[in-house]
């Protein structure tokens, strides 16, 4: 069985963050709108608005969950990236968990990876850069890092 990458975790903290949100209770999470318009808690879990405060400990056993989740979907729809090199895998299963498994599914960065097109594949990542209708810098920020795990170079 093939465990989610550790540059995939590692990814997802350092673009989700632990949002606390509320001052007053600064060891626990609330939910919060993402930029895309999403109801979220922890590190970018998707929730329902009156879910409760969670602990940071809470929130990583979320993201273990998700990740594990967006892994799955991510060789369901990309197999070959079960014989490829770690960090290859590490990006694709970061987009997943960002964007969900229907958007890898429809795309074309979907065939771009199936077809070991590395180079048009970082291309493709750099079209997922929208959120709530705009460019969103942090978006920019996350698929430079995912396409410099894709092509091997080091992620900025």
């Amino acid at each position: 069985m093939i465990e989610v990458p550790q540059s995939a975790i590692e990814l997802a903290k350092r673009f989700e963050g632990f949002h606390k949100v509320v001052r007053a209770d600064p060891g626990r999470a609330q939910p919060y709108i993402c930029p895309a318009g999403y109801w979220t808690i922890g590190y970018g879990h998707l929730c329902d608005p009156k879910h409760p405060p969670i602990s940071e400990a809470e929130a990583e056993v979320y993201l273990a969950r998700d990740l594990q989740t967006a892994l799955a979907a991510t060789l369901r729809y990309c197999p070959v990236l079960a014989a490829e090199p770690e960090r290859r895998l590490a990006a694709i299963v970061d987009f997943t968990f960002n964007l969900g498994a229907g958007r890898l599914q429809t795309s074309t960065l979907r065939r771009r990876v199936n077809q070991r097109d590395w180079s048009n594949a970082g291309v493709e990542l750099a079209r997922w850069v929208y959120g709530g209708g705009r460019v969103l810098p942090g978006l920019v920020a996350r698929r430079a890092a995912e396409a410099a795990l894709l092509s091997g170079k080091t992620a900025a």
